[in-house]
């Protein structure tokens, strides 16, 4: 992906004007919310540098932030790329609230009765810059079962919820995504070329569900549904996961509906707290 160089311009508009004159301002706290804010509006991580040519602040002082925000578990950082990214722990703490229930919260109860139906781990997860985030797992039932961290991130373009947070997106946001998108091949049914990923997300708007046949990890397979805002945004993507044979593509379209249709339910109740 390229990297912009372009400088965030800040701007005080009259009211605020005296806020940094203030004598309760704290400037590392201003630049520590700087920081925050930024990553979460980056379509990617950012570098040490980025952070500090973008918000125009010292690399000594972007420095000792990121290293604090690490160390309390709200940035992570690509040990090859070396760039920050946002864990999962604000969405833990803030995200999705609608009457103090934050969506893992709302959507536990049709997450075990998927669990129930189908015996597999049911997984919730989010966007989160340019991947995917677990938010929430209820583990399967039968001995050899998926599990993974929450906080887990993910690709998008080669599994069932990654799929259905990318289709999801605006088509422009959707189409530049996936041409910066570094389309590397984890199985041989990875999609790799950019026209079927565009097709791939069109047929997951028409059916209502993606599916991953092992396109991430040999041996295993997704099935994913979506979850809406009352604004019919995506909020976020549901999925079972479990081994190729105990779900064959052979039941994908019957457990597609069933897993369609908890998100469906989970969409209903999205609207009901925050109506």
């Amino acid at each position: 992906m390229k990297q912009t160089s372009s400088k965030i311009s800040l701007t005080v508009s009259d009211g605020d004007s005296g806020a940094t004159n203030s004598p309760g301002f704290v400037p590392a706290l201003d630049r520590t919310l700087d920081i925050l804010e930024l990553l979460s509006s980056a379509d990617k991580g950012l570098s040490l540098s980025a952070l500090s040519q973008q918000l125009d602040l010292p690399k000594n002082a972007v420095f000792r932030i990121t290293q604090t925000l690490m160390a309390r578990g709200y940035l992570d950082r690509d040990a090859k790329t070396k760039e920050f990214g946002l864990t999962s722990k604000l969405m833990r703490i803030a995200s999705f609230r609608a009457n103090r229930l934050s969506l893992p919260e709302l959507a536990l109860q049709e997450m075990r009765a998927l669990r129930d139906q189908t015996r597999e781990t049911v997984q919730l997860g989010t966007l989160s810059g340019n991947e995917g985030v677990i938010i929430e797992q209820i583990e399967g039932l039968e001995p050899l079962r998926i599990v993974v961290d929450i906080g887990l991130r993910f690709l998008l373009h080669c599994n069932a919820p990654g799929k259905m947070l990318l289709a999801h997106m605006p088509i422009p946001k959707r189409k530049k995504r996936i041409e910066e998108m570094d389309l590397d091949a984890r199985t041989s049914r990875t999609i790799t070329d950019r026209s079927k990923l565009h097709l791939e997300c069109e047929r997951i708007l028409d059916l209502g569900y993606s599916v991953d046949f092992a396109e991430s990890n040999e041996g295993i397979h997704c099935i994913a549904g979506p979850i809406f805002n009352p604004d019919q945004t995506l909020a976020g993507t549901l999925w079972i996961s479990g081994p190729s044979k105990r779900l064959p593509k052979s039941e994908f379209s019957k457990l597609g509906q069933k897993v369609k249709s908890a998100g469906e339910r989970i969409t209903k109740d999205l609207g009901t707290q925050r109506s």
